[in-house]
């Protein structure tokens, strides 16, 4: 839904990263590059990136009575 503030394994601060990855992959890049130019070399942070699943909007739409 929201991306973590930090990785769950190592503790790294990973969030700010996370609109200029979406946009890297928007633009067609590959995961594994954008994700090294960010500098994210642990498997455990990349896992975090590639695992994440947008669905904020989806769950917006429902309201709670």
């Amino acid at each position: 839904m929201i991306i973590p503030i930090r990785c769950f394994s190592c503790g790294k601060p990973i969030a700010q990263n996370w609109e200029k990855y979406k946009d890297g992959i928007a633009k067609g890049a590959d995961p594994k590059k954008v994700l090294d130019k960010l500098g994210y070399d642990r498997y455990c942070c990349r896992r975090m990136f590639i695992t994440q699943t947008d669905i904020i909007d989806e769950v917006m739409q429902y309201k709670k009575f």
